[in-house]
């Protein structure tokens, strides 16, 4: 049987974590063995204690990095936030990869969001295969596009092929210390040896017209129980929410001050934080709900757009409230802004009232979340993950 490390280094949030589940439950269901390496240990924990694996610590950027632009325009620009601006800090942290991959041996290094990893994995000449959301898998052989393309300013060609230029260079001096090939594109360091693009076009960040194949996002099996919502005969809504990013404790108010029964998830109330807001309309979730019964009994789903919760709402046919916090997020909400199945509250004045009431009354955004889950209607995850399993199967095979 072959061992797989599940790997995590960029990002926030349950989602990449949940991916990673869902392909660890068919591989360890075969009999091989699964160690999960984790950005975060402690809020994932509850969701991957079932896979039965372990869990280790990923090696990380704790560091400042110093005279970057605020706004980064690419990929680029995030990877030289977090190690990548010169090559003996990255070679510092390949190395925490190189060690952990030394003292796993595993067979194949499945990347989500992990571009460390994949260096470390390529230095050591062991397989890798990336997954993820269409943002975390550009397109490749090309440069890295743009994370706000068609803004009244957008970042010069010439800042793009710079920040591009020392990221790869970086990456390649990194491998030269250890024999290994070099990258001919920068795009690389996030697709490994197979990219797996698991997304369909309608919520492609970067809205490419040749990617797939189409693989559908990774979601978790759900989680049994029922949800409890406040009492009253107001609209369900369910709310994933920080405490910390900007709009949710208004987004919330509003929701409130319009009638809603609001059941919440937010992490650090479930953590032990007091909440941002006493009402007897908001109950918040001491555990990461149930999000099949919480979708089922719902009208509206409030959150800050990140990949599976919006694609689980739309496969529901819940249109969405978004309140994006990262170029990641700001890209999804546009997308499902575009099909008209959500609101980008970030996008402009937050008319937090008005966004409730439209996406409550206006017959349009459940109209396009529902067109939306109808095209999808025979996605199956658990077939998709089997799916996965058989490709990763495959790529561990002797050539």
């Amino acid at each position: 049987m072959a061992h797989f490390y599940l790997c995590w280094e960029l990002g926030a949030g349950l989602g990449h974590a949940a991916r990673l589940k869902s392909i660890a439950l068919p591989l360890r269901a075969r009999g091989h063995r699964v160690s999960f390496v984790l950005r975060d240990l402690v809020q994932p924990r509850r969701l991957l204690q079932v896979c039965g694996s372990d869990m280790l610590q990923a090696p990380v950027w704790l560091h400042r990095t110093a005279g970057l632009p605020q706004v980064q325009a690419s990929l680029a620009e995030i990877l030289l936030a977090v190690g990548y601006l010169d090559a003996d800090a990255l070679a510092g942290l390949c190395e925490g990869w190189r060690g952990l991959f030394r003292q796993g041996r595993p067979d194949l290094v499945i990347a989500d969001y992990a571009p460390t990893a994949l260096l470390a994995a390529r230095s050591l000449g062991v397989r890798s295969a990336a997954v993820g959301t269409g943002f975390q898998l550009p397109p490749a052989a090309r440069p890295l596009p743009p994370l706000w393309p068609g803004e009244a300013e957008p970042p010069s060609a010439s800042r793009l092929r710079t920040t591009e230029a020392r990221v790869l260079e970086s990456a390649n001096r990194v491998l030269a210390m250890h024999g290994a090939p070099p990258l001919a594109h920068a795009c690389e360091l996030l697709r490994g040896d197979e990219a797996l693009l698991c997304t369909w076009p309608e919520l492609d960040h970067y809205g490419r017209e040749d990617g797939g194949p189409w693989l559908g996002p990774n979601l978790a099996p759900p989680l049994d129980g029922d949800v409890a919502w406040p009492e009253g005969s107001g609209p369900r809504v369910f709310a994933y929410l920080r405490a910390s990013q900007a709009g949710s404790r208004e987004a919330l108010a509003a929701l409130l001050r319009q009638g809603c029964r609001v059941l919440c998830y937010m992490p650090e109330v479930a953590s032990g934080a007091p909440a941002p807001i006493q009402n007897p309309l908001l109950r918040f979730a001491p555990a990461p709900v149930s999000m099949h019964a919480a979708l089922a009994a719902c009208e509206l789903v409030a959150c800050h757009a990140g990949e599976a919760t919006t694609a689980q709402a739309l496969l529901a046919g819940r249109p969405l409230l978004m309140l994006p916090v990262s170029a990641e997020s700001y890209l999804m909400a546009r997308r499902v802004a575009q099909i008209g199945a959500g609101i980008n509250a970030m996008a402009g004045p937050q008319e937090w009232d008005g966004f409730v009431r439209d996406l409550l009354q206006a017959p349009g955004y459940r109209d396009a979340a529902g067109a939306f889950a109808r095209r999808h209607a025979g996605f199956d995850a658990a077939r998709q993950a089997e799916a996965l399993a058989d490709r990763f199967e495959e790529m561990v095979r002797p050539r």
